[in-house]
């Protein structure tokens, strides 16, 4: 495809297969960046594989997104949103993780830094959104 007109399509709002393929293939290096991260934290609370649970059919429903107007507006937004909520509540986890470590926000230098990561989570709310997104834009011509 010509750069021209995957621009011309952007332009357009005609990007239903770019949002689907970039959901697909962006979660797949966040699971494995999580799985060593929580892997280092022995998956110590069991919400720990929620995220590499949700990988696999994420990654399928953005694939089938690229092929099937129909999944990229069911099926990928629905897990998409699954996998946003679930790095909202990661949020949420991380902040709890860093308040429990001895000294917890008072402690910061050591505590953000050794902690949980707080932000982390939220890269899983913007690939959640890149899918949720594709069920509402025009599919390219």
């Amino acid at each position: 495809m010509k750069l021209a007109k995957v621009v011309s399509n952007i332009r357009r709002g005609r990007m239903q297969k770019l949002l689907a393929a970039s959901t697909a293939f962006s979660v797949l290096p966040l699971a494995f960046e999580i799985y060593l991260e929580h892997y280092k934290g022995s998956f110590g609370d069991k919400w720990m594989w929620t995220p590499i649970v949700l990988t696999p059919p994420l990654t399928a429903a953005g694939v089938a997104g690229v092929f099937s107007e129909k999944a990229a507006r069911t099926w990928l937004p629905a897990l998409s949103a699954l996998y946003a909520l679930d790095g909202a509540i990661g949020v949420v986890t991380h902040l709890r993780g860093v308040q429990k470590r001895p000294g917890g926000f008072r402690e910061p230098t050591y505590n953000l830094v050794m902690g949980p990561p707080l932000l982390a989570p939220g890269s899983l709310c913007m690939v959640g959104a890149l899918g949720i997104l594709a069920a509402f834009v025009e599919r390219e011509k």
